[in-house]
């Protein structure tokens, strides 16, 4: 097999190989004068399994479009299979028509990978389940649930209750919170506008308890910074946890973080940290999830089993 990488995350692409035991491979990533993306394999990948990790950082367009010509340029070098790993899966959160004359974003991407040469997709925390059926090709939507929790058990936290930010977010916090043993509350959100966020109810007892408010990104932190208010206004504990897969933090989000003033918020590293962020930002590496389905995918073996399903 050869691993190759984007320019999107390089350290954790470093770090998968160093999981792997293989050599990062050598590939030429440039961009013209005019703005178009150029790439080229620097060594023959010819009837090999290729390994292209490519995340959506916060500059999703240029991401995607160099990983489009990476597909290509391995299906066009005679790769036998193209598989691609895309930690944080651009534009998921558009993955149907809410308003008239919309498109479905999530769904273009993914037949872009296809026509692109992709044979295989691996993500991780997609935004909704239903992206998977997007796609012809078979995708493996791994969860990062099980680094969290092992994260999380560490801390011997009091009176634990995990915390759903919604209602669309209710079964992926379920899982987690099954996963320590701990019940479940979910928040009734609505938003009154783009990246704003209002709480009106708490649906579960929070009273003296320790949150942890779990979900699949952070952008702007509208809904975290409404969700802590909400919490304490119920009388939760103030030593109040956030944890997400994606830490995309844009715009305000380090600021708004800063000021909800949680006692940590744990991420993984999905996406490259920001260069502004809070100090209480904890990030959890991914590689050696991502390292262990790889592993199971070369020897054929179920990579549902990683997860003790």
């Amino acid at each position: 097999m050869h691993l190759f990488t984007g320019s999107s995350h390089q350290n954790l692409a470093e770090h998968l190989a160093r999981e792997l035991h293989v050599p990062l491979g050598k590939v030429a990533l440039r961009t013209f004068s005019c703005g178009e993306r150029y790439v080229r394999f620097e060594e023959s990948i010819r009837g090999n399994a290729v390994y292209l990790l490519q995340t959506g950082s916060r500059t999703p367009n240029e991401d995607i479009m160099e990983l489009l010509l990476l597909c290509q340029a391995a299906k066009l070098s005679f790769a036998a299979s193209v598989h691609v790993i895309i930690p944080h899966f651009p534009y998921a959160r558009q993955d149907r028509i809410t308003e008239p004359r919309e498109p479905i974003s999530a769904k273009l991407i993914a037949h872009l990978l296809e026509e692109s040469g992709a044979d295989h997709v691996i993500t991780l925390d997609l935004h909704s389940d239903q992206i998977q059926g997007f796609f012809q090709i078979p995708v493996d939507a791994i969860h990062a649930r099980t680094i969290f929790a092992e994260y999380f058990r560490t801390k011997n936290l009091p009176f634990p209750v995990v915390i759903s930010p919604d209602v669309g977010g209710a079964k992926r916090a379920k899982k987690f919170a099954d996963s320590l043993s701990a019940p479940l509350a979910i928040l009734h959100k609505n938003r009154p506008g783009t990246s704003q966020a209002d709480v009106h109810h708490v649906v579960g007892d929070v009273a003296g308890k320790t949150c942890i408010l779990f979900d699949d990104i952070i952008d702007t932190a509208g809904t975290l910074f409404a969700a802590r208010t909400a919490l304490l206004r119920h009388g939760a504990n103030p030593d109040i946890y956030a944890a997400a897969t994606h830490a995309v933090l844009s715009g305000d989000a380090p600021k708004r973080l800063r000021e909800a003033d949680f006692k940590e918020i744990v991420v993984t590293d999905s996406i490259p940290p920001p260069s502004s962020q809070p100090e209480n930002l904890t990030f959890l590496s991914i590689a050696p999830l991502l390292a262990e389905v790889i592993r199971h995918i070369e020897s054929h073996q179920s990579v549902t089993e990683i997860y003790g399903q």
